[in-house]
């Protein structure tokens, strides 16, 4: 995973980042059946899943009060102003609760130009929202904006089915973020789309970009088709 963040003045890392190891949910390829839409939705024992996970932190406070606690302590007033960096405590307001805006989706692919996917309102593009060649290496990279409060435990998820069995599912820790008027941009690890007469054909999916409060800040129901050849451009 590049961990990096790129921004107008250079490149940055992020507060924090947890293990950045993609998981993939086993035996999940190769698997065809009649679609369901129910598929398309999260079941009761996900939801289970990340409830019993949620990581239960102390009572929060606003960036403004963080900054204030313990001012008199020059060696924490030192690592507080390092951790946050450029933030402008005097702008971020009081809020609690912090938000993140994705602002660009693109998928790259070696050779290739870049796939820009728009962000669709509601969160379900045009079917299908894009098209890949069997066998061919990509990566999903995005940027995106924190503001308000710090972020921690931002997280990528992705399930795909195919004819309304799941075939993969995929969860990314991306990091701990503060905010800034500048975004944040990732790029995901590079990844080879499957191939073979049974791989082609359409996918549906969903992408989640979550917290570890599993606040969500962008869901998108999409479909794609995975093909022979790419598409024409």
């Amino acid at each position: 995973m590049h961990s990096d963040k790129e921004g107008k003045g250079g490149t940055a890392t992020p507060i924090a980042e947890s293990d950045s190891e993609i998981e993939h949910e086993p035996g999940e390829k190769n698997v065809s059946r009649q679609m369901s839409e129910s598929s398309l939705y999260t079941t009761e024992d996900e939801e289970e899943d990340e409830t019993h996970n949620k990581i239960e932190l102390g009572p929060q406070c606003t960036l403004k009060e963080q900054f204030e606690k313990d001012k008199d302590d020059e060696s924490l007033r030192r690592w507080k102003e390092q951790l946050l960096g450029s933030v402008d405590i005097n702008a971020v307001g009081e809020s609690l609760d912090p938000d993140v805006k994705i602002l660009s989706l693109e998928i790259k692919s070696p050779g290739r130009p870049d796939i820009v996917l728009p962000i669709p309102e509601g969160g379900k593009p045009q079917c299908p929202w894009f098209t890949l060649k069997e066998g061919s290496k990509y990566s999903l990279k995005f940027s995106f904006q924190v503001t308000n409060n710090i972020v921690t435990g931002l997280k990528y998820t992705n399930t795909v089915w195919k004819t309304g069995l799941k075939v993969d599912s995929t969860k990314q820790m991306i990091g701990a973020f503060s905010p800034q008027s500048e975004p944040y941009t990732h790029e995901m690890p590079e990844d080879t789309t499957p191939s073979g007469m049974f791989a082609r054909g359409s996918y549906s999916a969903r992408t989640k970009f979550l917290d570890d409060d599993n606040k969500c800040y962008l869901e998108i129901n999409y479909t794609f088709d995975i093909k022979k050849e790419w598409l024409a451009t």
